[in-house]
Formats: structure tokens, sequence, C-alpha cells
């Protein structure tokens, strides 16, 4: 019997199984990697109460800058929170909803959305993550700078329905990590507006999407009827949040030039300013993506 040599494999020069990026982010999905992301945002969040927390301005400065934000209210006709609280406070179901919504509507649903994130879209867990980092940097400092008594510590006839009614926010946040005169901006709402925007670009599911909708929107409204917040605040902190996610989505464009920039001869100037500049190229598919669902909207 004859056997062709042709016909036989020469595994000898069989090339071996080139390293490529799928690969190489296995080595960023194991439980080393959960691990250094759970000691990352948990050392940011200490960091972020402690900071707020002994920070806190002085009192009389606080109400006369509280002062200064209800003027400014008064002057756009926006001055309406202490009718809207005068609209619930004999209706104790609609004060218990609005004190839920501002405990259990915010940490829990924030942590529930980073999880969800990072096992099923890491790119969009990044993004959350980097947008809430830069925009609570940006909080601290206006806290330091601008710090504001709420509604509730006014004399004007609030009432601190989370406080008189409930014990659970003091466990979610010690008295000792809080900075009571930190009302402008509401990262409240700002933070959940932006798990809001993430989670509505990114999922398909119609109920997750409506909540998305929904969920900033309640949480500005809860802000307001439990006198945590003024309506200044509320936009204030969209602003705040949107800045970070700006600031995220610029960062990912240059990480993402830096990245093919290990591939090529190109000029990583060049590669950053063109990324951070113009629309369309690879580096900004995510942030294009999200201002085409945006603009869906």
């Amino acid at each position: 019997m004859h056997y062709s040599v042709e016909a036989l494999p020469d595994r000898s020069r069989t090339p071996r199984a080139a390293v490529t990026p799928r690969s190489a982010n296995r080595e960023r999905q194991g439980p080393r990697h959960l691990l250094a992301q759970f000691a990352l945002i948990t050392a940011a969040a200490l960091a972020y109460f402690a900071v707020r927390g002994f920070t806190q301005g002085s009192e009389s400065v606080a109400i006369a800058n509280a002062n200064h934000v209800l003027g400014l209210e008064q002057l756009v006709g926006l001055d309406v929170e202490a009718s809207l609280q005068s609209l619930v406070l004999d209706h104790h179901r609609f004060v218990t909803a609005a004190n839920w919504i501002y405990i259990w509507g915010h940490w829990p649903v924030i942590l529930l959305t980073f999880v969800w994130l990072y096992l099923r879209h890491r790119d969009s867990y990044a993004l959350l993550r980097n947008s809430m980092f830069i925009s609570g940097a940006i909080g601290l400092v206006i806290f330091i700078l601008f710090p504001v008594a709420p509604p509730r510590l006014m004399p004007a006839g609030f009432v601190d329905t989370v406080t008189e009614l409930s014990t659970s926010y003091r466990v979610l946040q010690p008295p000792s990590l809080v900075n009571k005169f930190a009302a402008v901006p509401s990262l409240h709402v700002g933070w959940n507006l932006l798990v809001g925007i993430l989670i509505f670009t990114t999922s398909r599911n119609r109920l997750a999407r409506l909540f998305a909708l929904g969920g900033p929107l309640l949480m500005a409204t809860a802000v307001v009827l439990t006198a945590n917040h003024y309506i200044v605040d509320a936009m204030a902190g969209s602003i705040v949040a949107l800045t970070g996610l700006a600031g995220a989505i610029a960062l990912r464009r240059v990480q993402d030039c830096r990245k093919r920039r290990t591939r090529s001869s190109a000029d990583n100037g060049s590669c950053i300013e063109r990324a951070v500049r113009h629309p369309g190229t690879p580096a900004q598919s995510h942030g294009n993506e999200l201002a085409t669902q945006l603009e869906a909207v």
C-alpha cells in the first residue's frame, strides 16, 4: 500500500495559537479581576463618604447658601418644594412610598446595576463606574466650596420624613459619614440618571427600559417630597452626572486610541486628538451608540 507524504499534515509547521484580544480578555474575567473591581469600588465609596463627612461646612454658611438657592428658585418660579410636600404629608402611603424610593431606590439599585453590567455588559459597567467616579469627584469639590443646607434643616416648615418615619437610611449611610450640608448637587438624582442611561442603552428588555426612564424621575420626585433636596439640586446633580458621563466616554476613546497604537506606528497624540474631537472613529463607537439611543427617545 502506498501512502502519499503530501496527504499527511506537517505538524512541525502547524502554527501555535496566537494570542488574540478575546483570549487576553479572559484574564480580566476571572476571580482576581472581580475582587479587584470590588475593592476599587468599595475603596472609592469609602473615600467619597469619608471626604464628604469630614468636609462639612459651617451651619450658618450652609443656611445662607440655601437661602441663595431658594432665592434663585423664586426668581425663576421653581420654589414649590414646600407646596409639593404639603400635598402628601397627610397621606401616609405617599410619604412612605417617597421614603422607600429615596432609601431603597438609590444604593441598592446602583449595586444591582453594577453586578448585572459586570456579568453581562463589561464595557457599560466600566462606563458607569468611571462616570460615577468623575461626577463624584466634581460633587465633592462643590460640597466643599458651596455647602448648602437641605430643606429639612431649614426653618421653613419642612418635615424630615425619612428621619421621622424610618431608620433604614441611617443603616445604609451612618450619620458619621454623612455631610448634612451637601444638598447641592443631588447625586441621588444624578447617579440614578446615570444608571437609567446605561440600562436604557444596554438592555433590550421593555420593562428594564421603562424602569430606566422612570427611575430617575421617581428619585427626583422623592428627594423633593422628603425635603432632602431642592429642585435646583436635582437639576445640578443631573448636569454633574452628565459631565461625568462625557468625561468617561472621552476617557474610553483615549484608552482605545492607546490600545490601537500598540498595534500600529501611528502618532499617539494625533490619535487621541482625533478620538476626542472627531466623531465616527472606532474609539467612539460606544459614545456614538449611546447618543443614537438617546436621540431615539
